[in-house]
């Protein structure tokens, strides 16, 4: 069984974790909202959220490691804590490099499913053809149109 002080000591964690990336710290909806979003288990409620946060409990291993991951701290400090510095570093340096945002969106991308993952592939290899026919110059059938207008006048 977790002792009150255990759950305690996460909430505070969580909640800085929360601050360091930006995000609101002491809001149970957001926290549900934007975890559901990013978890492909089972999601939480507003309630359990709000548990969380207040040190009522501490979440499932499966979703302290989703939290973890979008926290950008290791499951085991949000668990059981350890140097705060080192956490606070890490998620910092974590969170404004490039290979971060870049490796996040990658998880993000398999986190979906196989039908949104083909619209997604859809989508870039469109955007990425319309950029190759950016550069060079329109062809005669996609030259632009004029059309001139007759205005009567009464």
């Amino acid at each position: 069984m977790k002792t009150s002080s255990e759950r305690t000591a996460f909430s505070t964690r969580l909640q800085q974790a929360l601050r360091n990336a930006n995000h609101a710290a002491n809001h149970p909806t957001y926290l549900s909202r934007e975890f559901n979003f990013r978890f492909s288990g089972s999601p939480i409620t507003v309630h359990a959220a709000r548990k969380w946060l207040v040190g009522e409990s501490i979440p499932t291993q499966d979703k302290l490691r989703a939290l973890a991951n979008w926290l950008n701290v290791t499951a085991e400090w949000l668990r059981f804590g350890g140097p705060e510095e080192n956490a606070a570093t890490a998620a910092l340096q974590a969170r404004d490099s490039p290979e971060s945002a870049q490796s996040k969106l990658i998880a993000d991308f398999m986190d979906l499913d196989e039908h949104h993952r083909q619209i997604v592939q859809d989508f870039i290899r469109m955007l990425a053809q319309k950029g190759r026919h950016a550069g060079s110059a329109p062809s005669p059938e996609r030259a632009p149109r004029v059309v001139k207008l007759k205005i009567k006048q009464t």
